[in-house]
């Protein structure tokens, strides 16, 4: 394994984006396209009684109404142990406000929406519990993650600190809304959508529409942000497909964000509460931690995963993580950007700062000193660990020696409180099985086509970054195929290990293209490029297929990804277990009479294994950083108590970080290859580059004011 550091390439889709080139899924345009419009329930929990479409069919445009009745039987629930079951599609059964209840198709957009206002169903509705405290919601134990004996460990601290944290539910809110289009031509059906995982959206809508799943196509060559809402199944991709099929014409459905509120998985409101002991020289001994989270009374998200990454932060080796799903009435949360670790590190490195605090010691000083080489959990080695690399590193660039060190005793002339505050994070590292075709033509072309989903993180520049150092090829004719189920066997790109599926075997096609063109060659020197040496010795295109799995997978994980099944490997591989680290120093500034919070710097260190495109990486840590300073700071979606919806189902009233809040940015990276991760000594960052920003930002709250802040957003009021 090399250990070189890679160029720093520019974006290979950059230009197309900023000059609007590129196609989303509801840019595709078909001859003769329908729009689609749904309609949803008003109440949050009941039944259906009636429903007429006959003034919507009275609407000019309006070409049919699907109801509940065009619909085969919903599957059957699935468990835990598996991915979930296709989602529903239309039924009389109301589990939450916002729920379709019907799909209006029509000539033009606004007839779809006008045939859809007419729609009024009628409803008998229920009690409902819309959140986390309401009556009638009820506590489900999930499985203990265990390590030691941490209630005698903690019996025997010399110091401990307990306190409970809490994180508000929150949107995703990615730019593109999610949008379908479906083309059912020739006995197949084809599926343009927005989608993190194209092979979930053909398992989906084959089960539930009852179909061959080797007739359904779906491609997402482009996604405008997903964030993991668009990971899974969408509930309106089977029912643009329904009216595809019955209508015999295309159909897109583009769905409003006040919808997207109402019906796509999101970040559940949660609460955590911590213990944590030290012995009489400082080092942490004992953690036991409770976490419990909104959920439908369906939903499979498992707050049990909560405890995935605090259990393997430092060198604690008695560790209790005890969760529950507290199930109410509205529709199933689901994975969004970090999504445990953002709400479990918040909680956990927060409890961990208290407890340096009591301690006297140095917030730094203090977790470098709980270093670890073992997963706690396991037993098992960790691959590579560099978090105390990342607090250091960060420490000098943040200047960190700097510091004062009592809460309050820092601010600038006008008054105004500085705090500095610092956080760690991690995030397991994964890696799915991967198969790719290489095409290197004589006309100057090369095809590369793999499992993949460019969401905006950059994994098509990843992907060239290794075939162009690699193979001399001509960059600007290079295509990376990847989102489209007819291209390659595909499977979901979401947890941080896109680039750990899509890069080593990209590695890998490099390797066999040396070799094949070698023994194309035998032994001739033939000048030019790759190009230029095939048109040399006529042969119009040369291609090799290769394939690449996780540590412990074999070709059962191949055949598995082939019928595009759920195959990842990791964090916790056979004999070792991988994680990615960062480190965050923040500095915040707090007015003295407005207290609002302004974050002028930052400085973020990433343990993410060796770098494949610096580029994008330093803008995933960017980004990461942001929507922590937003989820800090700023979002929290508001529950109607009196019916169960959204208030601020929109851009205007779900704040979100703007330009003018965020400071200066300072990116760095380790950049060591880890040496079993995989064969590129990668691991993931896109997650891990937001863990632990935000109780950075709480930890310099307090710094600056001497207020602990245990509950997020953060905002002015908590301060005056």
């Amino acid at each position: 394994m090399s250990t070189a550091p890679f160029p720093d390439r520019a974006r290979i889709d950059a230009f197309d984006k900023v000059r609007g080139a590129t196609e989303y899924a509801a840019d595709i345009q078909f001859p003769g396209l329908l729009h689609a419009m749904t309609v949803t329930a008003r109440i949050a929990k009941g039944t259906m009684t009636e429903l007429s479409t006959d003034a919507a069919m009275r609407v000019p445009g309006v070409v049919r109404v699907l109801t509940p009745d065009d619909f085969p039987p919903p599957p059957p629930t699935g468990g835990e142990d598996g991915p979930p079951p296709p989602p529903p599609t239309l039924e009389k059964r109301i589990a939450y406000r916002g729920q379709p209840v019907a799909v209006v198709v029509a000539e033009t957009l606004e007839a779809a929406i006008a045939g859809a206002e007419a729609v009024r169903p009628n409803f008998a509705d229920e009690q409902f519990s819309c959140r986390i405290d309401s009556a009638g919601a009820e506590s489900e134990s999930t499985e203990d993650w265990t390590a030691g004996d941490a209630a005698e460990a903690m019996a025997g601290a010399a110091t401990a600190i307990e306190a409970t944290y809490e994180s508000p539910t929150q949107h995703h809110n990615p730019i593109e809304l999610l949008a379908t289009t479906a083309v059912w031509a020739d006995g197949r059906l084809t599926i343009h959508e927005c989608s993190q995982g194209v092979n979930v959206t053909k398992g989906s809508v084959a089960g539930a529409l009852h179909l061959d799943p080797a007739l359904i196509d779906v491609k997402s060559a482009y996604i405008g942000g997903g964030f993991g809402q668009k990971g899974l199944a969408q509930r309106q991709t089977a029912l643009v497909a329904h009216a595809a099929m019955l209508t015999g014409r295309p159909v897109k459905l583009v769905l409003p964000r006040g919808q997207i509120f109402h019906v796509a998985t999101y970040r559940p409101n949660s609460r955590h509460r911590i213990q944590l002991g030290a012995d009489a020289t400082g080092k942490m001994v004992a953690a036991r931690y409770h976490a419990e989270h909104e959920q439908s009374r369906t939903g499979f998200f498992s707050p049990a995963e909560y405890h995935e990454s605090p259990i393997r932060m430092y060198g604690i080796e008695n560790y209790l993580g005890t969760a529950a799903n507290i199930r109410i009435d509205r529709q199933a949360p689901g994975y969004m950007r970090a999504p445990h670790p953002q709400a479990s590190c918040f909680a956990f490195e927060s409890a961990v700062d208290e407890l340096a605090y009591k301690l006297d010691r140095d917030p730094v000083a203090f977790r470098i000193e709980n270093d670890t080489k073992v997963d706690p959990k396991t037993g098992h080695p960790l691959s590579s660990r560099l978090l105390n690399e990342c607090l250091t590193e960060g420490a000098r660039r943040f200047g960190w020696s700097r510091r004062s060190a009592a809460p309050g005793s820092m601010t600038a002339s006008d008054g105004t409180q500085i705090g500095w505050g610092v956080a760690a994070g991690c995030y397991p590292s994964m890696m799915p099985p991967a198969i790719a075709t290489l095409r290197i033509g004589a006309n100057g072309s090369t095809r590369f086509a793999t499992s993949g989903h460019e969401m905006g993180q950059g994994i098509r520049t990843a992907i060239a970054a290794v075939l162009l150092e690699g193979l001399d090829i001509n960059a600007d004719k290079l295509d990376i195929v990847i989102g489209d189920t007819t291209a390659a066997p595909q499977h979901m790109t979401a947890g941080s290990w896109g680039t750990a599926g899509a890069v080593p075997v990209a590695a890998k096609a490099v390797e066999r293209m040396r070799a094949a063109v070698s023994e194309l060659l035998a032994g001739r020197t033939v000048a030019g490029n790759l190009h230029r040496q095939l048109a040399t010795v006529r042969r119009p295109y040369i291609e090799i297929e290769v394939s690449q799995v996780g540590a412990g997978q074999n070709d059962d994980a191949l055949a598995q990804l082939r019928e595009g099944g759920f195959v990842v490997a990791g964090p916790e591989y056979p004999e070792f277990t991988t994680m990615s680290y960062i480190a965050h120093f923040v500095e915040v500034h707090i007015e003295l009479h407005t207290r609002r919070i302004r974050m002028p710097r930052v400085v973020s260190i990433a343990d993410c294994g060796r770098v494949i495109s610096p580029r994008t990486a330093a803008s995933q840590v960017r980004g990461g950083v942001v929507w922590a300073f937003s989820a800090a700071l700023r979002e929290a979606t508001e529950i109607d108590r009196r019916y169960g919806g959204y208030l601020n189902n929109d851009l205007a009233d779900y704040v979100v970080a703007v330009n003018a809040d965020i400071g200066e940015i300072e990116v760095g990276f380790v950049d060591q290859p880890d040496p079993l991760a995989n064969s590129m000594g990668l691991k993931g960052l896109g997650e891990v580059a937001m863990v632990g920003a935000s109780p950075a930002i709480a930890n310099a709250i307090f710094h600056a004011t001497g207020k602990r802040m245990r509950e997020l957003p953060i905002r002015i009021e908590h301060l005056l």
